[in-house]
């Protein structure tokens, strides 16, 4: 019989935490200050904007929408990047990517000073990550190894397949799942043979982009499965990389879509921006 990882439940835990800390913080007469960068009008992204609004407002922290024009010029938007890395009320910078095509986010990463990075993205939080001695963690891994925890399954020893290798989920999801002793493989577009990789998993994360690309032919009987996507079906509903319906029944526990890991990525950010204000007024 398999159960729900219910995101929204571990998502307010995350978050009431993280508002808890923020009240002793206040004490200290610090606010965790947060800067979030959007250029131009994409729809997904003004949604994700103003839940990190949102959510800033929950945890009692100071927020700031930099909202710029489509045809924002590189140097431009280089320059707010400078200048909020120079102001002592903004512990975290976020730039919502994309970014409109003449824009290069690589750039932007990089100009943004690496303890102000709650996104984890610049090299240097990259690296940290890759030797396991880091401030932050990207949100969207973090957010998975949260909702694994809840389960209570011990990842020591387990063998997990990450479906995907981006740098924003598949490649530090590896990295964080072999930090907690599991045997780690990447599975992607030219792995041959992927189902028989995938049957192999105690703990499959699914992170492709394809709609209920992830059959039960292809879950291990009692395996943990997260669903990182964040797809629309043939009939346009939102829906993850795993077929749930054909899954579920499978599986020993199951993030659904929505309600899973999507909750999980907001409330990551909050506890890296408090992380951040603690480093930058040195209580950690």
């Amino acid at each position: 019989m398999y159960r729900i990882i219910d995101g929204k439940a571990v998502s307010r835990q995350v978050k009431e935490q993280v508002r808890l800390e923020t009240e002793e913080l206040k004490k200290k007469g610090i606010t965790p200050g947060l800067a979030v960068i959007i250029v131009g009008e994409d729809p997904a992204s003004q949604v994700y904007v103003r839940n990190k609004e949102k959510a800033c407002e929950e945890v009692g922290f100071y927020s700031e929408k930099f909202a710029l024009p489509e045809n924002t010029t590189q140097q431009e938007l280089n320059n707010l990047v400078k200048e909020l890395n120079g102001r002592k009320e903004i512990n975290g910078i976020l730039c919502q990517l994309p970014l409109p095509s003449h824009l290069d986010d690589k750039e932007v990463i990089n100009l943004i000073n690496p303890i102000k990075d709650v996104d984890a993205f610049h090299p240097v939080n990259v690296g940290a990550i890759m030797i396991g001695d880091y401030n932050f963690l990207p949100c969207t891994p973090a957010g998975v190894m949260e909702l694994i925890h809840s389960t209570g399954v011990d990842v020591t020893g387990k063998k997990a397949v990450v479906m995907g290798r981006s740098n924003i989920v598949g490649k530090p999801m590896a990295m964080l799942l072999l930090h907690e002793n599991a045997t780690v493989e990447i599975v992607h577009s030219k792995t041959k043979d992927l189902a028989s990789v995938t049957r192999e998993a105690d703990i499959l994360v699914a992170a492709i982009g394809k709609a209920k690309f992830v059959t039960a032919d292809m879950v291990k009987d009692g395996a943990v499965v997260i669903d990182v996507g964040m797809d629309r079906d043939e009939n346009g509903k939102l829906c993850g990389d795993v077929d749930f319906e054909g899954v579920k029944d499978k599986c020993s526990y199951i993030t659904p879509v929505p309600g899973g890991v999507g909750p999980m990525t907001i409330s990551m950010l909050m506890k890296n921006t408090l992380t951040a204000a603690e480093i930058q007024n040195g209580i950690k």
